[in-house]
Order: structure tokens, then C-alpha cells, then sequence
């Protein structure tokens, strides 16, 4: 069953997270994950507190393999880099 990590994000050093997402994209798929949406600019907000500018949208295979990623040694290393140049909450969740 497919999983998905929802992350509200502001990125506050373009410059530093562009290194982020220099390396982002061969660990990412190295755990078949697949990007649903991303967006940098505002959402609509429909209803609540949504405190961050942006979205991540993505999909894995399964909770496994999201699992895999968001713990893979390569991946911790640069999500120090993420922390350092962006605000995010992310959560994790199996899709139905």
C-alpha cells in the first residue's frame, strides 16, 4: 500500500537549500518515491493554520520504503542541510 509524506516547508537560504536539492533527487529515488506536487509559493488555505509558505507532496511504494528513505544515512546527511536552510513539518501516511 502506497505512503505519503506531506511536508509544509519555507525555505528562508535559497542559495544553501539548492545543495539540498542538488542530492535530493538520486537518494530519493533510490526508495521509488515520486513527486506528487511542490510548490515554493503560497498555498490557498481553506480552512485551519497552515504555517509554512510551501507543500511537498510525495508518494512511496509503501510505508517501508518511505521508511527506508527518511532513514537512509545518505539521506540524514542532507536533510542536515534542509534544517539549516528551510522550515519544514513533515508527517507520514499510509495511503488507503
Amino acid at each position: 500500500m502506497a505512503a505519503y509524506f506531506i511536508a509544509q516547508i519555507s525555505i528562508h537560504d535559497p542559495d544553501g537549500y539548492q545543495k539540498y536539492l542538488e542530492g535530493f533527487m538520486p537518494i530519493f529515488d533510490r526508495h521509488g518515491g515520486r513527486l506528487l506536487t511542490i510548490s515554493s509559493k503560497p498555498v490557498e488555505l481553506v480552512e485551519g493554520i497552515w504555517p509554512e509558505d510551501g507543500i511537498v507532496l510525495m508518494e512511496f511504494p509503501s510505508l517501508a520504503a518511505a521508511r527506508a528513505w527518511k532513514d537512509d544515512p545518505d539521506y540524514i546527511k542532507l536533510a542536515e542541510i534542509r534544517r539549516k536552510t528551510a522550515t519544514a513539518n513533515m508527517v507520514l501516511v499510509e495511503g488507503l
